[in-house]
């Protein structure tokens, strides 16, 4: 009898990758949970045909990104690094001043940290939108509200 009997796995094809977009608020949500939850949609690890390595997640819509709150006194002491090329050219900004200037990078950034480090990573990445306030201007694509 052969020993690997009834443990068949099954690759979705084509046509059982079923894209949808999705509305996401972010308001009065915490970040780092957030943002799990939300790469886990992008990765399609809610869907019974979850293949990892393939492109079978949704893809994303975040509004009131300017409105995330964090625990603790990370807007103060978290910093965000960056080098502009130059000698001696490492930047710094801690989060109070990047939610000044821009929260979706702060939003980019973690969900980032939460998807592969491959080029599917990369590939997920660029199926979210992300906006500071409560319009998107997305109505086109006819995106689902949903909760996380």
């Amino acid at each position: 009898m052969d020993p690997l009997y009834g443990q068949k796995s099954s690759y979705p094809k084509k046509n059982d990758l079923n894209e949808n977009w999705v509305v996401v608020n972010a308001e009065d949500q915490i970040l780092g949970r957030f943002a799990s939850k939300v790469a886990q949609q992008l990765m399609g690890k809610n869907k019974p045909n979850f293949q990892p390595g393939t492109l079978i997640g949704d893809k994303v819509i975040i509004t009131n990104a300017g409105k995330i709150r964090v625990s603790g006194n990370k807007m103060d002491t978290k910093k965000y690094y960056w080098h502009t090329g130059y000698f001696g050219g490492i930047k710094a900004r801690t989060m109070r001043e990047q939610m000044e200037r821009d929260p979706a990078k702060i939003m980019t950034h973690a969900i980032k940290g939460m998807l592969p480090k491959n080029k599917v990573g990369s590939k997920l990445l660029t199926r979210i939108r992300v906006f500071n306030g409560d319009d998107h201007g997305m109505e086109s694509q006819k995106p689902v509200a949903i909760t996380l």
